[in-house]
């Protein structure tokens, strides 16, 4: 495997809709701040974060199992900036919409801004031939409430591209979460 470059992101995402909405470049400033980078870096897509957020609360003192997960579990906020309480999490999905190709791995890791301030962006492996808007779960791992900013980077997708293309990816498996827009809970 080969992580891919910047002019293969920009390729891709003009010739076959990789990522929508696209920058080509990197945003440090918007509307005259500065605001968390996005965009396309040397070897990556640095991912936005939607205003669109649940946040963990255990008020219904349920217990958290994978197979069974509960809405109520959430609280539902739209905002620019969202709060995760101490110790908790919150989920949301990015701005960008993705259209992986049939060779190609994503890893996505949080930025460092995010990291240096106690705050662990999570999402799992973009498989071959998934599409969606990807689920990003922030755990606030200090005993303080901690800020996410909408519409700002969080994270970075890295793109691997692979010496052939798999045998059967994840659209040909009929994967739960292939076409998922806005945030999405675990599914059994």
């Amino acid at each position: 495997m080969a992580v891919l470059p910047d002019h293969w992101i920009r390729r891709m995402a003009r010739e076959r809709g990789l990522i929508e909405p696209f920058e080509p470049g990197q945003v440090r400033e918007l509307d005259g701040r500065a605001v968390i980078s996005w965009g396309t870096s040397s070897y990556g897509y640095d991912v936005r974060c939607a205003p669109e957020f649940k946040v963990f609360t255990n008020i219904n003192a349920a217990v958290v199992d994978p197979k069974a997960f509960t809405a109520s579990s959430f609280v539902d906020i739209e905002s620019d900036v969202c709060i995760v309480p101490p110790n908790s999490f919150a989920l949301a999905r990015t701005v960008e919409y993705f259209r992986i190709p049939r060779d190609v791995l994503t890893i996505c890791m949080g930025k460092s801004t995010y990291a240096r301030c106690g705050i662990i962006v999570n999402v799992t492996p973009l498989e071959p031939e998934w599409e969606g808007h990807v689920t990003l779960e922030f755990s606030n791992t200090t005993p303080l409430p901690a800020r996410v900013y909408a519409n700002e980077g969080v994270a970075q997708v890295v793109f691997l591209k692979a010496d052939e293309a798999c045998e059967t990816s994840y659209r040909d498996r009929g994967g739960k979460y292939q076409g998922q827009r806005g945030v999405t809970l675990p599914r059994a």
